[in-house]
């Protein structure tokens, strides 16, 4: 994957397709979803979706978070509160976030990305591999751990 190096102003202005997170002053391109990626995300946006009323959230696919002043990631499912402000680039934590992981994704890249979420104190991180059946959660301050792919309701207020 290619990488250019560019002012926060400069990224927040441009459009590409699919959208490039922004790190620390680079450019970084995402990995384009295949069909099994497709396919988890599109499960995780209808099942956050029929439950967004009773469980008070907003769930959206590829949305820019900023989790540092010069770090801007892009899940593949963002969950906020809809209490959370509206904004056009999230600046406060999600209640949780989505990685879905492509045959072309880097284990370094990808636990750097959790990493970074974290730090901005995201209190669950998920990361899905979609050729095998168990998930992985990240709680925010511990190392990632295995659960079942079938998704409880959660305690979201």
């Amino acid at each position: 994957m290619a990488t250019t190096q560019i002012s926060v102003e400069e990224y927040l202005r441009t459009t590409s397709d699919p959208d490039c997170e922004y790190v620390h002053g680079v450019i970084k391109e995402r990995a384009v979803g295949e069909l099994d990626h497709a396919s988890w995300q599109g499960a995780l946006l209808r099942w956050f979706s029929e439950h967004n009323v009773a469980w008070n959230i907003r769930v959206y696919p590829e949305l820019r978070v900023q989790v540092a002043p010069d770090n801007y990631r892009i899940p593949d499912v963002t969950v906020l509160s809809r209490n959370a402000p509206r904004e056009q680039v999230v600046t406060e934590p999600p209640l949780a976030v989505f990685e879905i992981l492509s045959s072309t994704d880097r284990m370094t890249d990808v636990l750097e990305k959790l990493a970074a979420y974290q730090q901005m104190g995201i209190p669950a991180i998920w990361l899905i591999e979609p050729k095998s059946q168990p998930a992985t959660s990240t709680p925010a301050g511990n190392s990632p751990r295995q659960r079942s792919s079938s998704f409880p309701a959660p305690a979201i207020r």
